[in-house]
């Protein structure tokens, strides 16, 4: 998980379980985290309140008291770390005691917060009325402050721009009204933190409101639609750029013919590309790299030898396409062409990515010591991709390299840890050079290990 002592990484898995069905986990991870002498922070601590009160609501009648414990033993370390007086920890702290049903405690925490947002205000209510002390609640309503739109939109914006985008969703979805500013500011909140779906949902929800998005947010919609695939949806907002008289350069058409591209139809990308009167470095490459990564590597390479032939210079990502290209194609003279190019002709020293085409290039050919010798020749330490890629190709070349594929282990082990598809890919190349006892052993590490063959999916929508 990277270096134990950092919270972001257990942050993220943290977050995650806590929105997932299993709840319990999110606080088994914390225990961890903590257990490896982790220090929590103002992000940690929002995360684990949240699941301790979604975990209240599905354990047993006799574990609700443990996990009250263990609620109030949270709160104890935060008060222990300083982090009492954050907004966003106090509020998960009044929605932890509301869902326990301890509104005393809840309410403890709501007097002494120095400011009050309205999301501590409504929890605060919802809390009362859950308990149906109609009256208490009834009298907070009136106590609580009058906030106008742009009020709201101010507390959105501040906590989409610190990260807390599901705080300010609780807060969107309070608001007594809103304008295109609330729903644009909480799309592009999703959009940031790559919560494409909810992003999508938020933006249908908007155009049926009659609120007009922004052009930012609009660039923004297409990039999710083409990050999960959302072919439709790309169509509609296409449809809503013209009918809206957008202008489709730049930025804009940038990303519709990304868009485009990355939900496989090339025609319409090749039509904004064609369409667009001031092409920049970015235009160019959207459509390079969609035609590269579609198996077009002749019509790729066409388009970046026409793009030689204008003012624009090509930069690191028009060489990832143009090598991807060369990769589809097995064109190795080309792609050693190209990756000199880079260096003698513009001036660009290659990247990881660079040097991991170049590998993916001689192991789809099964040149693998030509792989090799490229890893060994990097001028820094070559990633999991890199020797993964090896590893991948020591089974699927003739003769089965089972040399190489301990060396490129060796390589992932530098890294970290093992992950299950390293121990079935060294599995596998041991059963195709017939060494039983290694293919045993490995298997072994992986039960041991409680390691699973995951099966992998993708999603694209398709069709027209």
């Amino acid at each position: 998980m990277g270096d134990p002592k950092q919270p972001f990484l257990w942050n993220t898995i943290i977050r995650g379980y806590c929105k997932s069905p299993f709840p319990l986990e999110a606080l088994r991870l914390y225990n961890r985290m903590i257990c490896l002498g982790t220090r929590a922070d103002n992000f940690t601590f929002p995360f684990v309140l949240n699941a301790c009160a979604r975990a209240f609501t599905i354990v047993e009648a006799d574990e609700k008291c443990s996990l009250s414990c263990k609620g109030a033993e949270v709160h104890c370390r935060i008060v222990h770390s300083g982090f009492e007086g954050n907004g966003f920890v106090q509020n998960s702290l009044i929605f932890m005691y509301s869902g326990y049903g301890q509104v005393e405690f809840a309410r403890r925490v709501f007097d002494e917060m120095p400011i009050r947002t309205p999301v501590s205000w409504n929890t605060m209510i919802v809390a009362y009325d859950r308990c149906q002390q109609v009256d208490i609640a009834n009298s907070l309503r009136e106590e609580m402050p009058t906030k106008n739109v742009v009020s709201w939109n101010s507390e959105i914006t501040k906590l989409v721009k610190s990260g807390h985008v599901d705080a300010a969703r609780q807060l969107f979805d309070q608001m007594p009204e809103r304008d295109a500013v609330s729903w644009n500011a909480m799309i592009a909140g999703y959009v940031t933190q790559k919560q494409y779906a909810e992003a999508l949902e938020l933006f249908r929800q908007m155009q049926i409101t009659g609120d007009e998005p922004t052009e930012i947010t609009v660039i923004s919609m297409l990039g999710a639609c083409a990050e999960v695939g959302e072919l439709e949806s790309g169509r509609r907002i296409h449809a809503y750029i013209q009918e809206k008289g957008f202008k489709v350069e730049g930025f804009m058409g940038n990303a519709l013919i990304d868009m485009y591209a990355k939900c496989g139809c090339l025609d319409l990308a090749r039509h904004v590309f064609h369409r667009m009167t001031m092409k920049h470095v970015s235009s160019w490459n959207a459509m390079i790299v969609g035609l590269a990564v579609h198996g077009q590597s002749e019509e790729a390479l066409e388009l970046f030898t026409a793009m030689e032939q204008t003012q624009i210079r090509p930069n690191m990502v028009t060489f990832l396409g143009v090598l991807t290209a060369c990769i589809h194609k097995g064109l190795r003279d080309e792609a050693r062409r190209y990756f000199r190019s880079m260096s003698e002709d513009y001036g660009i020293k290659p990247d990881i990515k660079h040097f991991g085409c170049m590998v993916d290039l001689y192991c789809r050919l099964g040149m693998l010591e030509e792989a090799k010798q490229v890893i060994d020749t990097m001028p820094f330490e070559p990633n999991c991709v890199v020797w993964r890629t090896l590893l991948s190709a020591c089974r699927s070349s003739e003769g089965v390299n089972v040399k190489l594929a301990e060396k490129a282990i060796q390589g992932l082990l530098q890294l970290g840890p093992l992950e299950d598809m390293d121990y079935v890919l060294l599995s596998n190349v041991y059963a195709e050079g017939r060494r039983w006892k290694d293919v045993a052993t490995a298997r072994s590490i992986m039960l041991d290990s409680k390691v699973v063959k995951n099966p992998g999916y993708s999603q694209i929508q398709v069709g027209l």
